[in-house]
């Protein structure tokens, strides 16, 4: 049976664990060639030993020339470019504007938004010899919506939303670019504060129409979509992965 990406080669960043980890599994699984990364010290290889398809680079992405690099190991690997999934992020400390922390808003915006750009950027030239490109970022219900707190992730995610959606017109016909907003998902990241607050669980247990919290599979399922030739006509478009979560605004 053919896979949806057979001969395909693909970056995922963020790749160690959670959405990352989930979305190199399930590319890979359907054919494409996967460059996995993540920062030093992450247990990547281990995570994907096994995995003739999964090539991992230990790269911290927000540091100077690691775009470059990275994209330079998968044309090195595979020797073409079809896919970027820029996975890599992070919440940050969080906290109201009066009182937050502005070295905790530079790494925010460093992981969440201008590695996103630099990637992107350097992956481009690749991209567009591939003939059917695919961008996939990842924004949040934030992307969209606000509250109280968690400035810098707010910013960010509400920014991917407008980088992506110039990065899909200025792809044209060379491919598409699109970004993901989750719900609430059962992550590394998340669990911690899911455990630590079960009324915070509940809350969007029951929020979500379809009763449950997503999971990391929830989201490579949608990637996979995206990098797919069925989503060859979805571009520029935040693709909400919720469970139904905010159709009640």
């Amino acid at each position: 049976m053919t896979g949806l990406l057979d001969g395909k080669a693909a970056i995922v960043t963020g790749a160690a664990s959670g959405i990352g980890e989930a979305s190199a599994r399930l590319l890979a699984a359907e054919g494409a060639k996967v460059l996995a990364v993540d920062l030093p010290g992450k247990p990547l290889a281990v995570v994907h030993a096994g995995s003739a398809k999964i090539v991992c680079m230990d790269m911290d992405v927000t540091a100077e020339g690691a775009a470059g690099r990275i994209v330079q190991a998968a044309i090195d690997a595979f020797g073409r470019l079809d896919i970027l999934f820029n996975n890599a992020g992070t919440v940050g400390k969080g906290g109201v504007v009066e009182t937050h922390d502005e070295a905790d808003w530079d790494f925010v915006i460093g992981l969440n938004l201008t590695s996103v750009y630099r990637l992107s950027k350097a992956a481009f030239p690749y991209l567009k010899q591939s003939g059917a490109a695919r961008i996939i970022n990842v924004g949040s219900v934030r992307s969209e919506y606000a509250d109280s707190g968690a400035a810098a992730y707010t910013a960010t995610k509400h920014a991917v939303a407008g980088l992506t959606k110039v990065l899909a017109c200025e792809l044209g016909s060379h491919g598409t670019a699109n970004y993901i907003q989750p719900g609430a998902i059962v992550t590394g990241i998340t669990s911690p504060a899911f455990e630590r607050m079960p009324a915070y669980a509940q809350y969007w247990t029951e929020r979500a129409s379809v009763g449950r919290l997503g999971e990391s599979e929830d989201i490579a399922n949608a990637v996979l979509f995206l990098a797919s030739d069925e989503a060859s006509y979805v571009s520029g478009i935040g693709l909400w992965v919720d469970g139904g979560a905010m159709s009640h605004g």
